[in-house]
């Protein structure tokens, strides 16, 4: 994988060896001696991630570079390592605290290093791709600017599920020990469990199992593929950790574990789960937007087309027919004008659950403006389809709309008009065409009725 990454140190000689180690893997490296000729750097040049040493004379230390970097929207989300000769444990925290992702003390073994940057990396490359469709989706108007995944707390603990993969009672204890003050740790195979994992801690030096082929199988699967995992690694085994991280471990730490460490590590590996789900979901929300009415929490017009559309050219070519509905409430505007707004959009809502109550999971049941309404029917003669538009007729005249604030029940009928493909040059307009037609035939012979129209009908 190919990246571009900023080294800050004050010492050439550091600069140098860690330029060395990063080119051999054929990445880009830029580099800084200061914190804010780094903070500037970074802010202009954008790089995927930041090697940051803390001891720099002068103007800003490292956490200090940190900070400022984590709280500028546009280097916000690009991974830090700390690098530091300090190694107790409050130096780590404030390390934490600063926004880092990952600290690594000095001497920097080279694996350890190599492992890190690549799970980061891989980590950027998701988040960037993640935060790309959602800009797409907000200069399309798909998706609004009032609710944003970097509103999840970069540095808050979260409670989280650890499923811990081991057969060494020792090291599951320690493990236990350790994270079990924040999170909820279960071993695998406990029948008790408080929903899906947002970690999973494996070892690869595992007698009972092959640990190798538990995290193949974690990166594989449909339900745990976005799960992080962390291996946990002999010191003096470098070949099973990069085979380890090959195989899709998110990081690495060494035994014998140390218990403010697997602290650190789980809460980075599960913060960057929250966020990367904070974007998920909101581009899972953003799409059910694009595609739903708000009102009535029917399909739109836009996804009417988009399912409509491949059933008709299908039917074109001998596969099953495709019926719709066209229906309208009728005398709608009269209820608007009597009661207001606020009663018809109440009366729109009460008729959009009907209708969804009286149709099939197959169907599409679309609100395609107004008081007009889409029912899109796969694998549904026309004969059929009237059958259930009549079925939905009885249903919304047989029992009135109960409408909070207004005194007693008000009576809705509607109208429907029923068209289904038939024959090669069926299109989209045409069978459209003919349910419009006979939705405006129902409502000049009366309303309250529904009017089948077949294509020959049409000629």
């Amino acid at each position: 994988m190919s990246a571009r990454i900023l080294v800050v140190d004050d010492l050439e000689a550091n600069r140098r060896l860690l330029e060395a180690l990063l080119t051999a893997d054929y990445y880009d490296v830029m580099m800084a001696s200061r914190g804010e000729e780094a903070v500037q750097l970074a802010k202009r040049e954008k790089p995927d991630l930041i090697l940051l040493d803390v001891m720099m004379p002068g103007g800003i230390d490292g956490y200090e570079a940190c900070r400022r970097l984590k709280s500028m929207p546009e280097t916000r989300h690009i991974p830090v390592v700390i690098l530091t000769t300090l190694d107790d444990r409050e130096n780590r925290v404030r390390g934490l605290q600063a926004g880092a992702e990952e600290f690594l003390t000095k001497p920097i073994d080279d694996v350890q290093l190599m492992a890190r940057v690549k799970s980061l990396l891989t980590l950027k490359v998701v988040t960037d791709e993640l935060r790309a469709r959602e800009a797409s989706g907000k200069r399309l108007g798909v998706i609004g600017n009032d609710s944003r995944p970097d509103a999840v707390d970069q540095h808050r603990v979260f409670a989280g599920n650890v499923l811990v993969v081991d057969d060494n009672p020792t090291q599951i204890k320690r493990i236990h020990t350790a994270l079990g003050v924040e999170h909820r740790v279960h071993i695998l195979g406990d029948e008790a469990s408080d929903g899906p994992p947002d970690l999973a801690v494996v070892s690869v030096h595992a007698k009972s199992f092959d640990g190798f082929r538990v995290i193949a199988r974690m990166r594989s699967g449909e339900a745990t593929r976005h799960l992080p995992i962390l291996a946990i690694v002999d010191p003096d085994d470098r070949k099973r950790a990069i085979r380890a991280l090959e195989l899709g471990a998110h990081d690495i730490i060494l035994r014998p574990i140390d218990e403010e460490e697997i602290i650190a590590r789980a809460r980075t590996l599960m913060r960057r789960k929250r966020y990367q789900d904070a974007l998920r979901q909101r581009l899972d929300q953003s799409l059910e937007l694009a595609i739903t009415d708000q009102l009535t929490g029917l399909y739109n017009r836009r996804f009417l087309f988009t399912q409509l559309d491949p059933l008709v050219q299908r039917a074109q070519c001998g596969g099953d027919a495709v019926s719709i509905m066209a229906i309208d409430i009728d005398h709608f505007k009269r209820c608007n004008d009597t009661f207001g707004h606020d009663v018809g959009d109440a009366v729109l809502r009460e008729f959009a659950a009907r209708l969804a109550s009286n149709t099939r999971p197959s169907d599409y049941a679309c609100r395609q403006g107004g008081e007009e309404f889409i029912v899109v029917m796969p694998r549904t003669s026309g004969d059929i389809a009237c059958l259930a538009a009549e079925r939905l007729r009885r249903s919304i005249a047989g029992s009135a709309f109960i409408i909070p604030g207004l005194d007693q029940p008000l009576d809705v009928t509607i109208s429907i008009g029923v068209a289904a493909t038939d024959g090669s040059d069926e299109t989209t307009e045409t069978l459209m065409k003919r349910a419009d037609e006979a939705l405006y035939e129902a409502k000049r012979s009366g309303r309250n009725r529904v009017i089948g129209r077949a294509a020959r009908d049409a000629a």
